[in-house]
């Protein structure tokens, strides 16, 4: 939390911050994400007074209150993203040195988590790194005995048990982050249950070594990689189970590639096989695509409207020309959410531009077959979607505020698709029939556009992290993953009454009844990801594309049994 939380503070202020911007020191022991700052213009500062005047930001690991003051005197304005639990061990120091009392810190001697903890001490602070520094000690009345908030639990309880037996009066406070320990805790008891552990996040962070050192405690091989470029594949090729954990400062997209890499290894040649179809149908959005063609299926016969191969194909070709040109016009964030695409996406250009264009011409072309309000309306949200990144306000009135792209509009991307798809799958295939807008036309259009809505909110929670690094506001970044993951279950909940009322209310068929297993399906997908049962891989992602497969599935069998 407290390495996000400063990430995210630095991201946001190099963002609106007007003049330099510094990090005092490292924000983070991490070098892609320092890689990432760096070109966004934040510089690391170490000499309060080496550089022009700006804004400072203080990592999470905190600094001491005279390198504060410096800073101030300098002419620095001072952002502290100091880990709210870094504060706390400060407050817990500095209010008993008011007392006189010392204090021993458990934890490395030159990591600056604990130099920042000595400046709280007045001058009496020692650290203690294994239980004979206590032999060390000069006479102490009284002392309190604290942590380095991502220090080795067993460390500190070995070292804890020590001081009790010999200062009895010395306070002891176990301040090691409850995250830290949980962390530790589960890569110990996942070592318990695997040949070997892939330990991500760099060479230079204690938390991350501690890590690998818990899991190497347990017997255990642990391999401490940075990136998925140091995944040795031959060792790994042999084990029947892997398993992976990451340190505090290890970004998402870091560990999707190390999880993805791990994914990839050669294991049986049919499941290597089926592994290359699922990425191929993923990456080239194919599958994607196949999706809105099985939803418009589901749409017909949802409104008791004979299913149109013309439909189906405009709906198809239409996803698979957006998504594809969405890709390009988004190769910033789609490089941090999905390496592998945009790899993909560098490799195939050319092909996939051509793709791209000859499946948006013949969507229009199927949507001229079907007449021309369809044909109209599917021109004029390709339009929207192409100028989705384009400057549309001049430069003299964007003063008044900062939006001057339909993309600068928060949580913009997830309403339009939504609205696109069920425009394109239920809205027009009904206008091809009859201009006049029923009741029905109105309920499959929402319930259409509130399934991809589910899907596409859900996929931007996946990104949150790329997606703020290039500034792009989605909506789980606007309200937050909770409140995002909140609304997704009460529009599933609303999906699912609505979905029972509707052959009541006439406004719908009986399949209604069986799409009941659509909603099943997305609700499974949700708990999943908050359960952590699966991770981020390519077949997470293959199973929530799925749910567009799974939905005509489900009016198919329907169909057929004549319900």
């Amino acid at each position: 939390m407290g390495v996000r939380r400063a990430v995210e503070m630095v991201l946001d202020s190099a963002k609106d911050c007007k003049g330099p911007l510094y990090t005092f020191g490292p924000l983070i022991h991490n070098p892609q994400v320092l890689q990432i700052l760096a070109g966004k213009g934040v510089r690391i500062l170490d000499d309060p007074s080496s550089a022009e005047p700006g804004t400072v930001v203080i990592r999470a690991h905190g600094v001491p209150p005279q390198t504060k003051q410096a800073l101030i005197a300098a002419g620095h304005t001072i952002i502290d993203a100091t880990c709210p639990r870094v504060l706390k061990v400060q407050t817990i120091i500095a209010t008993y040195a008011r007392k006189g009392y010392a204090a021993l810190i458990v934890g490395d001697r030159n990591h600056p988590e604990v130099v920042g903890l000595l400046g709280y001490a007045g001058g009496r602070g020692y650290i203690i790194t294994h239980p004979e520094d206590l032999d060390t000690l000069p006479s102490l009345k009284r002392a309190i005995v604290v942590a380095q908030t991502t220090q080795n639990g067993r460390l500190f309880d070995r070292i804890a048990y020590s001081i009790r037996q010999r200062f009895p009066h010395f306070k002891v406070f176990n301040t090691i982050c409850d995250s830290t320990l949980k962390r530790q805790a589960e890569a110990g008891k996942m070592a318990n249950g695997v040949d070997a552990v892939v330990v991500v996040g760099g060479h230079n962070s204690g938390n991350t070594r501690r890590l690998a050192q818990v899991i190497q405690h347990q017997g255990v091989p642990a391999f401490h990689i940075e990136s998925e470029a140091e995944l040795d594949r031959h060792a790994l090729q042999s084990l029947r189970a892997v398993g992976l954990t990451a340190g505090a400062s290890t970004p998402n997209w870091v560990i999707k590639k190390v999880y993805r890499a791990l994914e990839s290894i050669p294991r049986g040649r049919w499941q290597q096989a089926v592994y290359r179809m699922e990425q191929w149908l993923l990456l080239s959005n194919l599958y994607l695509a196949l999706g809105a063609g099985c939803l418009s299926y589901a749409c017909a016969i949802l409104s008791e409207s004979r299913p149109s191969l013309p439909s189906a194909l405009m709906a198809t070709c239409y996803v698979l020309s957006m998504h594809t040109l969405n890709n390009f016009i988004r190769v910033d964030a789609v490089r941090y959410n999905d390496p592998d695409k945009a790899n993909f996406y560098s490799k195939n250009r050319l092909i996939l531009l051509v793709l791209a264009f000859a499946s948006g011409g013949t969507g229009l072309f199927m949507a001229f077959t079907l007449g021309p309000v369809p044909f109209l309306v599917l021109c004029a949200i390709s339009g929207l979607g192409l100028l989705y990144k384009v400057k549309l306000i001049p430069r003299p009135l964007k003063a008044a505020g900062k939006i001057e792209r339909i993309s600068d509009i928060p949580g913009s991307k997830t309403v339009l698709i939504a609205v696109a798809w069920g425009v394109v799958t239920g809205l027009l295939p009904r206008l091809s029939l009859s201009l006049k807008i029923t009741p029905t036309t109105v309920f499959v259009t929402l319930w259409a556009s509130i399934t991809v809505f589910v899907r596409t909110a859900f996929f931007d929670i996946l990104d949150m992290q790329g997606d703020r690094i290039v500034g792009h506001e989605s909506l789980p970044i606007v309200i937050g993953e909770k409140k995002t993951l909140h609304l997704l279950k009460h529009l599933l909940l609303i999906s699912f009454a609505v979905l029972l009322v509707a052959p009541i209310m006439q406004v719908a068929s009986t399949a209604s009844y069986g799409l009941l297993l659509s909603v099943l399906y997305l609700a499974a997908i949700v708990k999943v990801f908050e359960q952590q049962v699966l991770l981020p891989g390519l077949r997470f992602e293959f199973l929530i594309e799925t749910i567009f497969v799974f939905t005509a599935a489900v009016c198919a069998v329907w169909q057929l049994l004549g319900w």
